[in-house]
């Protein structure tokens, strides 16, 4: 009977699906995309100071280690062979920046990451000063603030008439990308700057830490990232799909610690693993895919047409619109980023996307700094009790506004309040928050392809919030069409990996394609209200801007100054 179940699965494809809160692998039917098994560790995140945010490049590797071994674990348990893993696929949180010894393997400082939520004690306005750097030994994320004055200096160095950069990458000058994260290494960590000099140094995006240590490392690992991680950095050319001399000269970037750029579908190198591990087993297996995470969402959305669109619910909302195979500039505040580019001979394909930085986040703050809610899943019984916000509305700006804003002076507010409101009304307007955040960036979307959205494809661990997804079908007034299979990130990275030539175990041809199975919701409200609580909702969003403002002192301290701007 074993045998037999061996037999009926065929080749199977293993997903790393590192994100800011968590690392997973899973193992998937290359035939059926059917999720055979998966295992989970959460990560920690340091909050060194006010606004700056880090993780420890060693505990994600760990991570990884842990999660193949125990998956490998269950397969063994459910009788399926290992040795049919045929590859494996690397879907990654972007822009977070990791610089690391290539001769000893160890990571220079921590990585500069995102922001997965606010720390216990961090306020809605942060104050933030000084600037004395932390031990080594971290990441920098995407909501970490460090290098508001690093992109403020950078930004005077720009013609008004002539922004390349933009031209070049697709996005605006923000803390948001790698390439300030590394300015302000190269900056500020002295064991950062003699590692530069004595040419030991190697610069990475998560995807490329993780592929280097996981095929040998400091012993002929493979130096390498993928056009999407690429397209994050603003070190690179979008067009020519090159990293950019011009633009390395402008950050003052040595291009010599850059990884090489791959597609995202091919084979960049064989798994080599500790053999203190169980998961030693999966030695040799080619590591053929590597997509950033909202890429590998929409390849695993199978978002493959021009105007089709997907939104993730995470730690944040991204949204992604398939624009094909040029490249559309937003004049609404989106960004133009490379979509995919499924093998070394196949064309790139770019997208419009849009960024709500604080979405599930939200909620956590709800549990963890206000105490409203014991749980996560507890704010959908909260909601439901009521079935409204009563007027009252939440813009959980922590960090300042994203798209299609870029107002980092803008800081949360809750406003509309009566002394009818309660803790449920609170919890309603949360997940109103996610969803006109959502409608926005749609907005946006639509005005900059001139092919309004006929549906929304959604993804993420948020969609099992069955109130939040009507509320978001009810405030855009269309469909919100959600997969049965939720893993689709690393669903998308598994589909790339197994289909990179010398795998050829996943047919990508739209045939071949399995048929997935949907829960669909419908507007349940008319257009007129849908509007008229949009409306408010923009209100609310104008009352939080011009907070914060950021000036350089003497000593070349950051200082954010509270400015209170309630007319």
């Amino acid at each position: 009977m074993a045998a037999a179940n061996k037999a009926v699965l065929g080749p199977l494809v293993g997903a790393v699906d590192q994100g800011t809160s968590s690392t997973r692998f899973l193992v998937f039917n290359s035939k059926t995309a059917e999720l055979l098994s998966h295992h989970q560790v959460e990560l920690k995140q340091e909050f060194p100071k006010e606004g700056w945010v880090e993780q420890d490049p060693k505990e994600i590797l760990n991570s990884v280690y842990e999660c193949i071994e125990k998956t490998c674990e269950k397969l063994g348990q459910l009788n399926i062979d290992i040795s049919n893993i045929k590859a494996i696929g690397v879907s990654n949180q972007r822009e977070t920046t990791v610089v690391w010894d290539k001769l000893t393997g160890e990571p220079l400082y921590n990585a500069v990451a995102a922001r997965v939520s606010p720390g216990p004690s961090d306020p809605v306005a942060v104050v933030l000063s000084g600037s004395s750097v932390p031990a080594a030994g971290t990441s920098s994320v995407w909501l970490d603030l460090r290098t508001q004055s690093t992109v403020e200096n950078l930004s005077k160095r720009i013609p008004g008439n002539n922004n390349f950069v933009k031209s070049k990458t697709g996005l605006p000058l923000s803390t948001y990308f790698s390439a300030v994260k590394l300015r302000w290494l190269l900056d500020n960590v002295r064991k950062v700057q003699k590692a530069v000099e004595e040419e030991r140094a190697l610069f990475g995006t998560v995807d490329s830490w993780l592929i280097w240590c996981l095929t040998g490392g400091a012993n002929g690992g493979v130096h390498c990232t993928d056009v999407t991680n690429a397209s994050r950095t603003m070190l690179f050319n979008i067009h020519s799909l090159e990293w950019d001399k011009e633009l390395c000269e402008f950050f003052e970037i040595p291009m010599k610690i850059l990884p090489n750029v791959r597609s995202s579908s091919e084979i960049y190198g064989l798994m080599k693993i500790s053999h203190s591990l169980k998961a030693g087993a999966l030695e040799g297996v080619p590591i053929s895919g590597c997509l950033g995470d909202q890429s590998a969402a929409l390849v695993g959305q199978m978002c493959f047409q021009d105007g089709q669109a997907k939104n993730t619910y995470g730690t944040g909302c991204f949204l992604l619109c398939n624009t094909g195979r040029k490249c559309v500039f937003s004049e609404h505040g989106l960004l133009t980023t490379v979509a995919y580019k499924l093998g070394r001979d196949k064309p790139v394909y770019y997208a419009l996307e849009g960024s709500v930085a604080i979405a599930g986040a939200v909620v956590r703050w709800l549990r963890d700094n206000l105490g409203i809610i014991k749980t996560s899943e507890e704010i959908e019984k909260l909601a439901k009790e009521v079935g409204t916000s009563y007027g009252c509305y939440f813009v959980p700006a922590f960090s300042g506004l994203y798209a299609p804003y870029w107002e980092p002076s803008a800081r949360g507010i809750i406003c509309g309040l009566t002394q009818f409101t309660n803790r449920c009304h609170i919890a309603f307007a949360a997940l109103e928050a996610v969803c006109f955040q959502t409608r926005e960036i749609l907005d946006a979307m639509n005005r900059d392809c001139g092919m309004p959205l006929r549906h929304l494809q959604v993804d993420g661990g948020m969609t099992n919030n069955k109130i939040l997804m009507q509320l978001q079908a009810d405030i855009l007034y269309i469909p919100v069409v959600k997969p049965s299979m939720p893993e689709t990130t690393a669903l998308g990275a598994a589909m790339a990996a197994g289909a990179a030539e010398g795998v050829g175990v996943w047919s990508l041809d739209p045939e071949d394609l399995s048929a997935v199975t949907v829960e669909r919701f419908e507007p349940q409200i008319n257009a007129e209200e849908s509007e008229i609580r949009y409306s408010t909702w923009k209100k609310a969003v104008m009352k939080s801007m011009g907070w914060v403002t950021t000036q350089s002192s003497e000593s070349g301290k950051n200082v954010f100054i509270i400015i209170a701007t309630l007319s």
